[in-house]
Parts: C-alpha cells; structure tokens; sequence
C-alpha cells in the first residue's frame, strides 16, 4: 500500500479549536483598518450615522465573502493562500473627490463595479508578469510592505490617529506590555500557545485596559442584533467618466500591491505564487471589488497587515485564514458582535502590529540575502526603491501638489517602491548584451532573477 500523499502545510486543515484561535488573531489583526476606509469616506460625505453603521457592516459583509473567495477558491477564481482581504486605503482619495462633488454613493459604486470588471480582464495580463519579480524586486517590495506599515503600529499605539489623548504614556504603555506578553509567550509558551501569541498578548492588553478604563463598550448596547446589507441599499449606481477612470487607476494600484502580497505570502509560506495562481487572485479580487460596488462597499485587496501574521506564527493553513472570513460574515450580519471587536482599545493592536510588522520587513531582508550584491547594481536597485517607497511614507504631504493620478499611484508606499523596483531591475539587469551570461542562457534572463549566474560545478 502507498504512502498516502504529503499535505503542503498551505492546505492542511487544523482542528476546529485551533481553526478559531488562529482565525480569531487574523480578525483582530485587520479589525481597524477593515472599518476604517468606510469610516473616511462617509466621514468626508457627512453621511448620518445610521448610514456609517449601515457602511461598516456592509464592508465586513464582503470582506468575508473576499477573504473566502480568496483562500478557497473556485473555478479560476482565487489564490489559494492565506489572504486576507479588505478595503484599500489608495481608493480613499478619489472615492472622498467623487462623493463630495456631486457624485455621492451612487456615482462611486458604479465606478468601483467598472474598475472590479477591468481587474478580472487584466487579470491575465498581470500573472504572465510574474517573471519581472525576481528575488532582489520581490525582497525589496517585501522589505517595503513591512516598513510601510510601522507607521499604522504606531498610530495604534499612541491611541489611534485623531484620540484626544494621542501619545499619552498610559497610550504607549499599554502597547509597550502587549508587545512584552506577545515576546514572552512566543520565548516561553508550548509551541501552540506560542501560535496564539498574538491572540494572547490582545487578551491580556484588554484584561488590563478594562479596569483601567481604556475601553468603552458604549457602541455594543447602540448597535443592532441583526443586520443584511441588501443591493444597492443607496440607490442604482451612476456610470460617470471622469469617476471611472480616477477608479480605473487605482485598480492598477491594487493590483501591484496585491502581486507584492501575494508574492510576500507564497515566500512565508512555502508555495511561491505562479503565473496562473496569481491571476486567479487578482481575478478574485476583481470579483470582489465587484461585490463591493453591488451590496454598498469599496475596492478590496490583500491585507498586508496580515502578511506579517502568517510570519510570525508560522501558520501557513489557508482554512485558518478562510475561518478568519467566515468570522467577518458573522460580523457583518451580528452588529452587536462586530461592535465589541471594535472596543478593542488602539494601543493594544498597537502592541501586537509592531511585532508584526517588522516581522514582514525582517522577511524582505531574508529574501534579498539570496541576492548577490558584489560587482553589480543590484544595491543601487534596493537603495532607490526603498527611498522612493518610504518617502510618501515619511512625508505624506510630498505629493500634495501634484495632479490626482500621480497622487493615487505615489501617495502608496508600496505601489511606489514595487514599480520603481521593476524599472530599476529591468534598466541594470535586463539588458541582452549584458557579460558574464551563463552557457545556453542569454545574459539578460540571467541578470532578471537578480543573482549572479551560476555555472557548471560552481556551489550555489
């Protein structure tokens, strides 16, 4: 009798116990910035607040529904890795323009289905692209995720962008304990608990936040028991052209980002991205963005706050991450439950995002130690795309001035950094009459994987 086949740790399905423990980590990780786009937006349009709470519920109604279509998968549709979904905050921006000049809702829901309809046709396109992520582009676009996203860590851990009492001590010792408790567990726990460490650091944050009174569950007797996001709750979408293209860039935006996320988890995870896995995400993310314009949401895309999680933990399952969206369908459905996850103080996530986040950055840097830097420009490649991935991130009024479409694609530190990483690699690598070539192989396909070529008998 034959050995029954090897499960890849990707499609290994835990037990339920430990498929609720490590979902419930991927909710409360992406919980804040899940709610947040929704939240910009009908701020900046001065919606009334049934109308915000209607948004909110709709938004992690798909969120679910994405983050499912993702890890599951079906047909041609789906990256089968653990990939979180959400609201991307680069449509932000052009979403606040069309809904504050006369557009409203409507006018935005019927660019985000047009701008979904163009992902699942570029989808193609984009996976026979594949080959222009070579470790030192994907490294460096790694490396930028992570670095990128401290600045959200420690937003959270100072209170959250816009609290009265933003940067207060209290603030960054809450977060400063959490991070103890998520070190300790990882340095000292049994190897489970060590995979929940994140799970328990937020629990002992909130153990210690509630008598202290950082929390306020005020929001949890208001909200509904019950609620379902129906189509086009606010009214038919309106198909305008000047919305539709600002629409249709930042539908190229996503899908860069979301090619940086994918590549970033199939690193962690064992199973790199191919040409065929990575259309059929970005075509679920097309699906998606669909979804969101027909039951009253946004774009979506990969969560990099996630990317950092699966890191950590070292928990490759994508059922884990799936449980994590049917989690997100009861929130969506179940308000009241939904605003008890949103009492999470900020200065817990806070804690818990600075481990990983840098856990991403750290992986980046992993990735580029495969990259040979000796007698080539590859330093210069990683040097100019971090420099121009960081900067939006430094200073986020930099492009200010310039007109809305620069502004969509470099105001995203990732966007940014992952295409000036590809132009770089292809400008000082991928040149045909470049030397040094290896038999059989042109010098230009050599130099595109960002190493030195190796020959016969030489070790690798």
């Amino acid at each position: 009798m034959a050995p029954p086949t090897p499960v890849h740790p990707v499609d290994e399905v835990p037990p339920v116990r430990q498929l609720a423990a490590f979902g419930l980590q991927h909710v409360l990780a992406m919980y804040a910035g899940a709610v947040a786009v929704p939240l910009i937006v009908g701020g900046a349009m001065e919606l009334p607040p049934a109308d915000l709470a209607y948004l909110i519920t709709a938004d992690l109604l798909v969120c679910g529904i994405a983050t499912l279509i993702q890890c599951a998968g079906f047909w041609r549709f789906g990256v089968r890795l653990p990939i979180m979904q959400g609201c991307t905050f680069a449509a932000v921006s052009p979403m606040v323009m069309i809904g504050t000049t006369g557009g409203g809702l409507p006018a935005i829901y019927g660019a985000v289905i047009v701008a979904g309809l163009a992902i699942m046709l570029l989808a193609p396109v984009f996976g026979r692209l594949l080959r222009f992520f070579p470790p030192l582009v994907t490294g460096t676009v790694i490396l930028i995720i992570g670095v990128s996203l401290m600045p959200v860590a420690g937003n959270w851990a100072a209170g959250g962008s816009g609290a009265a009492d933003f940067g207060d001590p209290g603030n960054m010792g809450l977060a400063a304990f959490v991070l103890v408790v998520v070190l300790a567990v990882q340095r000292f726990a049994p190897v489970f608990l060590g995979r929940i460490a994140v799970l328990i650091g937020i629990a002992a944050g909130l153990a210690v936040a509630v008598p202290l009174g950082f929390t306020d569950f005020g929001g949890v007797a208001d909200a509904d028991w019950a609620g379902v996001s129906t189509p086009f709750h606010f009214g038919a979408p309106v198909f305008e052209a000047s919305a539709i293209v600002s629409m249709l860039v930042v539908a190229l935006v996503c899908m860069t980002e979301t090619t940086g996320d994918f590549i970033a988890v199939g690193e962690l995870t064992g199973r790199k991205a191919e040409p065929r896995s990575l259309a059929d995400g970005l075509r679920a993310d097309g699906l998606s963005t669909v979804l969101g314009g027909v039951f009253n949401t946004f774009p979506y895309t990969a969560f990099a706050q996630n990317v950092g999680l699966v890191g950590m933990t070292r928990v490759r399952s994508r059922w884990v991450v799936a449980a994590a969206g049917g989690m997100l369908v009861l929130l969506g459905l179940l308000p009241k439950l939904g605003a008890v996850v949103a009492a999470v103080p900020a200065p817990v996530l806070g804690g818990a995002g600075l481990v990983m986040f840098g856990t991403v950055a750290a992986s980046g840097l992993r990735t580029l130690a495969e990259v040979d830097f000796k007698g080539n420009h590859n330093l210069t490649v990683v040097a100019v795309s971090l420099a121009v991935g960081l900067l939006p991130v430094g200073v986020p009024t930099v492009y200010d001035r310039f007109p809305d479409w620069f502004q969509t694609v470099m105001h995203s530190g990732i966007s940014a950094g992952c295409l000036t990483a590809i132009v770089l690699n292809l400008l000082f690598n991928h040149l045909p009459e470049r030397t040094g070539s290896t038999a059989g192989q042109p010098a230009g396909e050599a130099a595109l994987s960002g190493t030195t070529p190796v020959t016969p008998g030489e070790a690798v």
